[in-house]
């Protein structure tokens, strides 16, 4: 099936007063909004599927899937705390912030609290970020190839295939995913009010959190040979402090 071009449709529609930013990479403040999005959590997959989208937000949030729209827990959370998101289970039952809390720092749907907080204060600077490799959209995977070569069968056929294992792939990252995995966990982009999840470009960098304090040499040489060129960037989370940075190959002279 198809997928819908929300991200363009939603950028023309919306007004400005729903355009989130925030010059602080504290905690946002909640905003009482008399139109909100509506989602509904699923359990299974570890995310929400957006039933009502309301602001701009959805530009840069989200993926799309099918025609439907789903946000990561991060994602979630990020915009329950903004007040511009109210979530609710299967039986319509509405879920409170300090629920969503608990699944975050119990490292529930391929997320910790760290990774919440990194995700926290990029997102209020303005930054756009995705889980690592996951597309916002099959039309994105497309967009990354040659459209005359998809004039042929033999190479329709293999993005189709390509598009099945961007699907299995979300499954098992929303569904499976294990923190302690050495893998970077976002691609970020910076702030671009041209913007579009169907032909995002290259990530202007690569994220991991370090789950020790220095990273291993092995944690690093793992990380950059998963990068292709695109420069990769350590964080660190220290009571609720967020640290960047990045190592470069220095050769030192050889003494007489």
């Amino acid at each position: 099936m198809e997928d819908s071009d929300d991200d363009e449709v939603y950028l023309e529609t919306a007004s400005d007063e729903e355009e989130l930013g925030f010059s602080s990479a504290s905690m946002p403040k909640l905003q009482f909004r008399n139109v909100k999005s509506k989602c509904r959590w699923d359990e299974e997959m570890g995310m929400a599927e957006v039933i009502e989208k309301s602001g701009k937000m959805w530009v840069t949030t989200g993926i799309v899937r099918g025609g439907k729209t789903y946000s990561s827990i991060e994602e979630t959370l990020y915009l329950m705390e903004l007040g511009a998101l109210d979530l609710f289970d299967n039986s319509d039952r509405s879920i409170s912030l300090i629920e969503m809390y608990e699944k975050v720092a119990g490292g529930k749907s391929g997320c910790c609290w760290e990774l919440f907080e990194v995700y926290r204060h990029l997102k209020s600077l303005g930054y756009i970020i995705r889980r690592h490799d996951v597309a916002w959209s099959l039309k994105s995977v497309r967009s990354s190839h040659n459209p005359i070569a998809l004039e042929a069968t033999e190479e329709s056929s293999q993005l189709e295939e390509m598009g099945s294992k961007v699907e299995l792939c979300i499954n098992k990252l929303f569904g499976e995913l294990k923190i302690s995995d050495v893998k970077p966990d976002f691609d970020i982009y910076l702030p671009n009010s041209r913007f579009r999840k169907s032909s995002p470009g290259d990530p202007n960098f690569l994220l991991y959190l370090s789950r020790s304090n220095p990273p291993s040499r092995a944690e690093i040489e793992a990380l950059e040979r998963q990068c292709d060129g695109i420069p990769l960037k350590i964080c660190l989370v220290t009571e609720g402090r967020v640290s960047f940075f990045s190592f470069d190959k220095v050769e030192l002279p050889v003494l007489p």
